[in-house]
């Protein structure tokens, strides 16, 4: 059964990142051991190395999805003028594969948030066919979810979810 929509519309990310969708796949987003769930935190320094994503799609059939990560907050979530910031954009991502089998367009940067509490949302789209002469982006501030899923033909979310990170207090040295 998809997973309901309603903690991505209390955490905003339904407004700030996406618009309104029903999810018809399942992803699993794991740093380590450790699952992604709506709104949970997540340490940046367990982020540094790209998570395991899997796709779950019960439909027998060859979907190809893209995947992309931002931080709808950067750099502050009380002045997000560099919203959002691209973390990471992976497309051609076989249905019921991981996310290494797509191609990565824009490697994979762990969060670094330097203020306040970030939303990291992982938003996979369903492809049409493979992605062929994609735009990909020259910087990875003020990217736009939306404008990049309209230019591509990818239509609406079909699977998301976020996590939030703040900066970690930096260890003493003696």
């Amino acid at each position: 059964m998809a997973r309901s929509v309603e903690p991505l519309a209390v955490g905003k990310v339904i407004g700030d990142v996406l618009d309104m969708f029903i999810p018809t796949v399942e992803i699993a987003v794991c740093y380590g051991s450790r699952q992604v769930a709506n709104g949970c935190e997540i340490k940046p320094s367990a982020t540094v190395d790209r998570p395991r994503l899997q796709i779950h799609d019960a439909r027998l059939s060859n979907h190809l999805y893209t995947l992309i990560m931002t931080d709808p907050d950067a750099p502050s979530p009380s002045e997000p003028n560099m919203r959002e910031w691209l973390h990471w954009l992976v497309v051609d991502i076989p249905g019921g594969a991981d996310v290494t089998k797509g191609k990565e367009l824009v490697t994979y940067m762990g969060p670094k948030p330097p203020t306040g509490i970030h939303r990291y949302v992982f938003a996979l789209f369903e492809q049409k066919g493979p992605m062929e002469g994609v735009h990909v982006p020259e910087a990875r501030g003020n990217f736009n979810t939306r404008i990049f899923a309209e230019r591509h033909g990818l239509g609406g979310a079909v699977a998301a979810v976020y996590f939030n990170a703040q900066k970690e207090p930096a260890s003493k040295k003696r």
